[in-house]
């Protein structure tokens, strides 16, 4: 891996975390991701499934882990079960983790190779009355792909009928919304790298540079800086694409005039940040420009006070709606009888803000979170306002990563980015 080793003391904490939550005599699996086919013998690059991740800290295909904390052998309470290396993997990919690597990486002693899972798992079976399947239930899911993890599933209630089943996700959804310092350290790193990727673009682009060379200009520096790259599929969106809310052709060229909407940051370790930025091709925002982010801006900064611990998720929403609201009457955007007639299941500001203002984020860009729950302490959030004006040819967002705090405002993991117009444009200028 390009990143430097994470402390096993994270994976021990979050397994802890995880069984202590568990059914009385229940066993819990979790697998790796697949590697994805394309065609022929051309595959997806590796991404490992990341609630073995959250729970292993093992990086690595066709891994699985099962957990048995009440297991009557002691050495069966967490075991991790691995793809053995031979000469020809060795030779052709490259070794795959020792037994020591496993365990200087995740913690766990109890280690046995792919071959024996089985008839190690018909022992466990044999012992537990409950088995915990690992479902996505995420609300954004869209899973068309038979999984490794479902397959994994069907395999296992064939096999063991009688035993009654249970799910994983909801606790992983609660555990994994509140980040350990170690993770919030990880995804700070993986800002920090954005912030290296924005700040070359602020000195690389002018007219007539196309959005892909502004792409590679990023890739660049987060690959030179241990990220394996974006955290998601880049937008980079100038002129009226950034009125296309998930525009990733990037394919166009940059105008004069015109401004640039990024949508664009880093991994590191598998965790994401996220961030948004618009900035003019030009170097210098219009007066129009200007009005608009100037109230984009406040609205972003307004919003981020309000991520406090107890706060609602849909109550957060409506009240960042009528700063928006408020903000469009000012702009010119809408009026006093556009608000006073709209429709309350489509407030009138959802013409040029149709998305919601934050979403959970850690070791996915769109993380785990129950959103009909309180927020709490250490939760990490998008903060990413917006207004788009097809008819003028623009759109504007603004977007930061931050963690609620105990006390105050939330603690901004993007602080050291550019964000003021003064600062942007002296920089692009300079």
């Amino acid at each position: 891996m390009k990143y430097h080793k994470i402390d096993q003391q994270l994976f021990i904490k979050n397994r802890k975390n995880f069984t202590a939550n568990m059914t009385p005599n229940s066993l819990a699996v979790f697998n790796s991701n697949d590697i994805y086919p394309i065609s022929a013998d051309s595959t997806m690059p590796f991404q490992q499934h990341r609630d073995i991740l959250y729970l292993s800290g093992i990086d690595q295909e066709e891994s699985i882990l099962v957990l048995f904390p009440d297991c009557p052998k002691e050495k069966h309470r967490e075991i991790l079960f691995l793809k053995e290396t031979n000469e020809l993997i060795a030779i052709w990919e490259g070794e795959k983790l020792t037994k020591e690597q496993a365990f200087e990486t995740s913690g766990i002693k109890t280690i046995y190779w792919l071959q024996d899972m089985e008839k190690i798992m018909f022992e466990l079976m044999t012992q537990c009355e409950t088995v915990y399947i690992n479902t996505n239930e995420h609300y954004r899911a869209n899973v068309e792909t038979e999984t490794r993890e479902d397959r994994y599933t069907k395999w296992l209630k064939n096999r063991y009928p009688a035993h009654a089943v249970a799910k994983s996700n909801p606790i992983l959804q609660r555990l994994r919304s509140v980040k350990d310092p170690i993770e919030i350290d990880l995804i700070q790193e993986a800002c920090n790298i954005t912030e290296k990727g924005f700040r070359r673009v602020l000195n690389f682009l002018k007219p007539g540079v196309w959005e892909y060379e502004i792409e590679a200009e990023f890739m660049h520096e987060f690959l030179r800086n241990r990220s394996k790259g974006f955290a998601y599929t880049p937008i980079i969106a100038s002129g009226n694409n950034a009125n296309v809310l998930h525009y990733i052709n990037n394919n166009q060229q940059c105008k004069a005039g015109d401004l640039l909407l990024l949508d664009t940051a880093a991994e590191y370790a598998n965790y994401s940040s996220d961030l948004t930025r618009t900035i003019p091709v030009s170097g210098c925002f219009s007066d129009r420009q200007k009005d608009v982010y100037n109230a984009v801006n406040r609205i972003k900064k307004e919003a981020t006070k309000l991520l406090v611990p107890g706060s609602d998720w849909t109550e957060y929403h409506a009240e960042v709606g009528k700063m928006m609201t408020s903000e469009l009457l000012g702009l010119g955007l809408l009026d006093k009888a556009d608000v006073q007639n709209e429709n309350p299941d489509w407030p009138a500001y959802k013409k040029y803000f149709m998305h919601g203002t934050s979403h959970h984020m850690g070791l996915d860009t769109h993380d785990y979170g129950i959103l009909t729950e309180p927020m709490q302490a250490n939760m990490v959030f998008t903060v990413e306002p917006a207004i788009y004006i097809p008819d003028e040819g623009f759109g504007i967002r603004l977007e930061d990563d931050v963690v609620i705090q105990e006390n105050g405002e939330p603690f901004n993991l993007m602080r050291n980015i550019p964000i003021e117009i003064e600062e942007i444009e002296d920089i692009m200028n300079s």
